[in-house]
């Protein structure tokens, strides 16, 4: 079983940042084999993809309305997975959760995603 458990969260003004983290953790876990993203869920909404990268980190992938904003990293010494997020918006506002998956297919979806995180609120202030 993985276990990811996320941080960073809080209340910034718009244009402000901040960073989230995803540390990672479980029995004969290898980080190193799994991809790892972010999604995110306002209320009302559902939970939607917001970025990913590879098990290596050399892949990144980012929704149109993160690109330029937000930058998805990873320490695999640490097993830990990151998003930067600069420039930040009101419409941003939503819980962010951290996701991996040993998969090399689909992951605009959540249900292409094993693992999930429980969450951490990023609220933006106008």
């Amino acid at each position: 079983q993985v276990q990811l458990v996320e941080s960073g969260g809080g209340l910034v003004p718009a244009v402000g940042s901040l960073r989230l983290s995803c540390v990672a953790s479980g029995l004969n876990f290898n980080f190193n084999y799994y991809r790892m993203g972010w999604f995110r869920q306002a209320p009302g909404k559902e939970r939607e993809y917001v970025a990913h990268l590879s098990g290596g980190g050399s892949a990144t992938y980012y929704v149109d309305f993160v690109k330029g904003r937000f930058t998805i990293s990873r320490d695999n010494a640490k097993n830990t997975a990151y998003l930067q997020m600069n420039s930040l918006k009101p419409e941003d506002t939503a819980v962010y959760y951290c996701t991996a998956d040993r998969s090399d297919g689909d992951s605009r979806g959540a249900r292409f995603w094993d693992h999930w995180g429980q969450g951490t609120q990023v609220t933006v202030s106008s």
